[in-house]
């Protein structure tokens, strides 16, 4: 990014190498400061707001561009002079403050313009002074972020002529600060596209972070391409980011535009970030490129095997229709199950925790289902009844997981170090409690999002066990007398009901009903049928040979009046048989 100021959808990116702001001066003749003003009167004109009509009146013109020239110079003497002084000085200004309250009304509004943007500062590092990164990273943007609040306290102190009693210390900075460097790394033929975009280093974020994408379900699936389709791509490298994650075992390379700047910034939550040393002049196992500008407009969610380069590539190109978080993190997991696939390994759609109780037992269990079929309530479920009955529980997986064959022991691993969950069926108040460390997506609307972290990375590549492997089953309601789990007596019989899929969708796609989807996983699995039936029969087959429980567990979650009674029953259940194991 060489501009010191963009805005674009509501969404702004600050230049602090290029251009920093740190007195009231250099904040006012800013270009950012005059766009953020162009873009809010713009705005009240549409809207025909009682803030456009008290300064188009006041300072008597309708253009815009005179109104923005008038404010910034009112601004001006205001960190200086008061009413009176301004007035003395400037008598065209006195129709402006003969009304106060409409003035300081005006500001309000402003300032809650400016809140309301997404705001996203950025720092080169290779060029500041070695050693300074993080200082500056941190520093300058809450220097940033008091400066700001001291001007809109100054200038409603210089109109009103009182202080105020009460400071509400809210973040008026950047809601995220990154540090981004140029990395060599071998850049294969056909990615040269890729190839001066900056990565991201080091992110600062200011939680909690709620944002607003303009989409809250995913709809369809990602299918394969034959040809590269990075090597068409025209990509403009100050308008993208690279995050590096580690994706389980795996490195990945995720490119994003700078108009889905809150899904690239939230991967910090879900994948742990590789360091320098980790990626600097290496060639990853992923490349996904989302966000690309296509010549034809055609939506487009596709991968691509890069056999000669042992790559998997992912590509969605730009669209309101993938300003979705899901859209990001699914398909980096389905490029991460398609290489596990390669490598004979079977990738699981579900949850996997590590439970030890307080009478001593321990158990791996994992629960395997499609996109809202109960696998992360479950585990909310047990975390909510953990003062009771867990001495333990560590996170191995919340949706994405790797199944490995050792020495005839089925041992499991995760991809994530966070969790992406809906907000609807998190028990009452467990989201305010994680509210300082999460990121929050339409929190108004169905299908509301929270991504928070969940488990340190050395734990989801550590490898566990598998004790119990259950499917999770939203749609059977459980009766009296009846048991929330149940075992499967053979593996041809387990394999139909894994195989199956079938859920009753709880609007997190675009789905309706009871729908069935192969083996509970559409991103991979669904994807190569052929290679992953083989997997499946081996694994079972060693599941049965050994000492692993399969079965189903019956999580009530699309059943209309058990959405938590159901996960708590079943956890409750669950802890008698770990008990018993």
């Amino acid at each position: 990014m060489r501009k010191e100021f963009s805005i674009s959808n509501d969404k702004i990116l600050i230049n602090f190498t290029a251009k920093y702001c740190n007195n009231f001066q250099t904040l006012t003749e800013s270009e950012g400061f005059r766009r953020v003003l162009e873009v809010y009167l713009k705005t009240s004109e549409t809207k025909l707001s009682l803030s456009y009509k008290y300064l188009s009146k006041s300072l008597n013109t309708n253009d815009l561009c005179e109104l923005r020239k008038d404010v910034i110079r009112v601004i001006k003497y205001l960190t200086v002079m008061d009413v009176n002084e301004i007035v003395t000085f400037d008598e065209n200004y006195k129709n402006l403050f003969s009304d106060k309250d409409s003035f300081i009304y005006f500001i309000e509004d402003f300032y809650l313009f400016w809140r309301r943007l997404e705001r996203y500062t950025v720092i080169h590092g290779d060029k500041v002074q070695e050693g300074l990164e993080a200082m500056n990273l941190t520093q300058a943007n809450t220097a940033f972020s008091t400066l700001i609040k001291k001007l809109y306290r100054k200038i409603e102190k210089n109109v009103s002529g009182l202080k105020p009693k009460v400071f509400r210390q809210l973040p008026a900075g950047g809601n995220s600060c990154v540090m981004i460097n140029k990395v060599l790394w071998p850049i294969p033929d056909g990615y040269e596209a890729l190839e001066k975009i900056q990565f991201i280093d080091t992110i600062l974020l200011e939680t909690p972070f709620i944002t607003y994408p303009k989409k809250n379900t995913r709809n369809g699936m990602f299918n394969e391409v034959f040809e590269n389709p990075v090597k068409r791509a025209s990509l403009n490298a100050d308008h993208w980011f690279c995050y590096t994650a580690k994706v389980g075992e795996l490195l990945a390379y995720i490119y994003f535009h700078r108009d889905y700047m809150a899904h690239g910034i939230t991967l910090c939550n879900l994948f742990e970030m590789a360091r320098t040393e980790e990626y600097r002049g290496r060639k990853p196992d992923i490349i996904f490129v989302f966000g690309a500008n296509d010549d034809d407009g055609n939506l487009k969610t596709v991968f691509y095997d890069d056999v000669k380069n042992d790559i998997m590539v992912g590509y969605i190109n730009h669209s309101e229709e993938i300003d979705y978080f899901g859209y990001m993190k699914k398909m980096t997991l389905t490029l991460h199950n398609l290489i596990m696939i390669k490598r004979g390994c079977l990738p699981i759609h579900g949850a996997m925790v590590n439970i030890v109780l307080k009478e001593g037992k321990n158990a791996n269990v994992v629960i395997m289902g499609d996109s809202g079929a109960g696998k992360s309530e479950s585990l909310e479920a047990f975390r909510t009844l953990s003062e009771d009955h867990i001495s333990n529980m560590t996170i191995i997986f919340d949706d994405m997981g790797t199944f490995k064959e050792k020495d005839g022991d089925i041992i499991g691993y995760g991809t994530e170090i966070g969790a992406f969950v809906r907000l609807d069926d998190l028990d009452q108040g467990y989201a305010f409690k994680e509210m300082d460390r999460s990121i929050f997506m339409n929190p108004d609307k169905t299908n509301a999002r929270l991504v928070m972290p969940v488990a340190p990375y050395k734990e989801i590549i550590k490898g566990y066990k598998v004790d119990l492997f259950l499917y999770a089953n939203n749609y059977t309601k459980v009766g009296e007398g009846e048991t929330s789990i149940e075992y499967f007596k053979t593996a041809k019989e387990a394999i139909n009901v894994f195989k199956s899929g079938a859920r009753m969708a709880k609007g997190t796609t675009t789905e309706i009903g009871l729908v069935e989807s192969y083996f509970a996983n559409p991103f991979g699995p669904a994807q190569k049928p052929e290679q992953c039936d083989i997997l499946i029969d081996n694994y079972f087959d060693a599941m049965y040979k050994g000492n692993v429980k399969v079965g189903q567990i019956k999580t009530c979650l699309a059943v209309n009046g058990q959405e938590k009674e159901g996960p708590r029953l079943a956890a409750l259940e669950l802890f008698e048989i770990i008990k018993n194991l």
